[in-house]
């Protein structure tokens, strides 16, 4: 992290023809001798004819703002969604928690009677406080949280590298990745618009970017107490995502042990420990809540209704044939094809300036550990992948791989990677072919199209998303009108007719009245002994 306070404008040396601490040996990029190219930045000389328009300066700039215009489009949908979020499943149990136990109530019976989630029972007791004004709320926050997020991540990690920072550009790439993040899988009103999976899944994907910026700018700054701040904070909110979701826990965690090792002064890739002490510091927030959340009574009586099984090899078989299936899942949705397009837009745009990023410095890291921080995404994701499907068969049993609201956890680094290598591949293809080159020009008409179409492949989930969530909260607020109008009568019993959405569980969800923890916690949010079936 201590070499972002490196300076995002190239030094004097990428005059001088050093080697290219990217790209390697790659001289072809600024011209040779006799081409007329301007030897800084790449470019052609000026054509008499008017060809000095062409290429790829000429089409990006039109490309990217199609495309982020297409992802903000859909992202604006599905925040004015959260305007027609009705109560469904847990929101029921929510709503009445919050209102007759308060914050500090709600988060002690998570702890002593659900599930030892502390961070998320308080975070529900806060959202809930306010009826359904804060479920509704919460998708516009995410979207807008997520989304700057990213685009400030985009900007150290340029910055990091010497790198130009082309706001546009970057700005599509954010808006693509959140689009295919909340609307392309198959269970988009649970990651976007249901409260209780979004406080669970997608929120803490959101406090794990702010905190790594947190760590970012702390190493950057110039204030002494800067860092110290920095690394109790990463204690603080790692001990908070401990108790907020164990998918999560595995993921962060994974990666910042990761990251915490290879920026350890050895490698050189950081000139100090400041950032393997500020993952050891995350990790460590996150063994605290773990362990917080394990030792819960809650937690004991929710592994009780569902015995643990031991790791056998039969076990294991069967996880990894569910981590198949979930990554099966994933890769029949083609449009997360556009986040990689995306990616490479941005790389091409930062190509366009023509600047070269700054050359290795001597004692730098090696190739190898340049290598190795590069590929290294790809099995830190399957392995955090696995541990989440491990988890949600031990949690929900064989069917439980399909509850893809806990995907979330590493779905936001696997488009953000898929996105950045598609970065690293425009950025090769832009510094070898030019700026004014018609085949650049022609992977950029690709890439934009590729990108648009993943995108368009998001409209009619979204059109589907949209319909039912409006038709079913016009529908139930007459039924709420009706059975409030009745409770205030005095009636002890009221009928409720179920309105499903999103795959999520009504009232009469079951047979059984007694085991029907969602019909019971309707009643008593209205206040009724009992709901009767239509």
């Amino acid at each position: 992290m201590s070499r972002t306070t490196i300076s995002e404008h190239g030094d004097a040396h990428m005059r001088n023809g050093g080697q290219d601490g990217m790209e390697g040996d790659d001289t072809a990029d600024s011209g040779g001798p006799g081409t007329g190219a301007d030897p800084e930045t790449g470019a052609g000389a000026e054509d008499p004819a008017g060809r000095q328009e062409s290429g790829l300066r000429r089409v990006l700039p039109w490309i990217a703002p199609v495309v982020a215009a297409g992802a903000g489009a859909l992202l604006s949908v599905g925040a004015f969604l959260g305007v027609y979020v009705r109560p469904t499943s847990d929101d029921w149990c929510a709503l009445w928690k919050a209102r007759d136990l308060g914050v500090l109530g709600t988060t002690s019976d998570f702890y002593r009677t659900q599930n030892g989630r502390v961070t998320n029972a308080f975070l529900t007791g806060l959202l809930y406080s306010d009826g359904m004004r804060g479920p509704k709320l919460l998708p516009a926050f995410l979207i807008l949280t997520l989304g700057v997020g990213l685009f400030l991540l985009a900007r150290e990690v340029l910055r990091a590298l010497r790198l130009p920072f082309p706001v546009v550009a970057a700005v599509t790439a954010v808006l693509v990745v959140e689009a295919l993040l909340f609307l392309a899988g198959t269970r988009s009103y649970q990651v976007l618009l249901w409260a209780p999976a979004t406080i669970s899944h997608t929120l803490p994907g959101v406090i794990g970017v702010w905190a790594a910026l947190s760590g970012v700018w702390a190493a950057r700054s110039q204030r002494p107490w800067a860092r110290s701040v920095a690394v109790g904070s990463a204690v603080v909110l790692g001990a908070a995502v401990g108790t907020l979701s164990e998918p999560f826990v595995a993921m962060s965690g994974l990666f910042a042990a990761t990251a915490g090792v290879l920026c350890l002064p050895r490698l050189r890739v950081t000139s100090d420990r400041f950032a393997s002490t500020w993952c050891a510091a995350w990790c460590l927030g996150l063994v605290v809540g773990t362990v917080v959340l394990y030792t819960s009574p809650g937690a004991r009586w929710r592994r009780a209704q569902q015995p643990e099984r031991p790791l056998s090899l039969e076990e294991l078989g069967a996880t990894l044939h569910d981590w198949s299936r979930i990554w099966e899942t994933i890769g029949g949705q083609w449009a997360y094809a556009g986040a990689g397009a995306a990616g490479v837009l941005l790389g091409l745009a930062v190509a366009l300036t023509g600047r070269r990023p700054a050359p290795r410095a001597a004692g730098g890291p090696s190739r190898g550990t340049v290598l190795a921080i590069a590929v290294l995404p790809v099995p830190l994701i399957a392995l955090g992948s696995l541990v989440t499907a491990y988890g949600l068969r031990g949690g929900y049993g064989a069917g439980g791989w399909t509850y893809a609201r806990a995907w979330t956890s590493f779905l936001v680094p696997f488009l953000i990677a898929l996105c950045g290598y598609g970065v690293w591949l425009g950025h090769r293809i832009g510094r070898r072919l030019g700026a004014r080159s018609a085949l650049a020009a022609a992977v950029a008409g690709v890439a934009g199209i590729v990108a648009v179409a993943g995108t368009a492949a998001l409209v009619p989930p979204t059109r589907t998303l949209t319909t039912t969530t409006v038709e079913r909260s016009l529908a139930w607020d007459r039924q709420d009108a009706r059975i409030r109008a009745e409770a205030a009568a005095g009636r002890p019993v009221v009928t409720y007719r179920p309105l499903l959405v999103g795959g999520l569980a009504e009232p009469f969800f079951t047979n059984a009245y007694a085991r029907d923890w969602v019909a019971q916690c309707a009643a008593r949010y209205y206040g009724v002994d009992r709901l009767g079936r239509p």
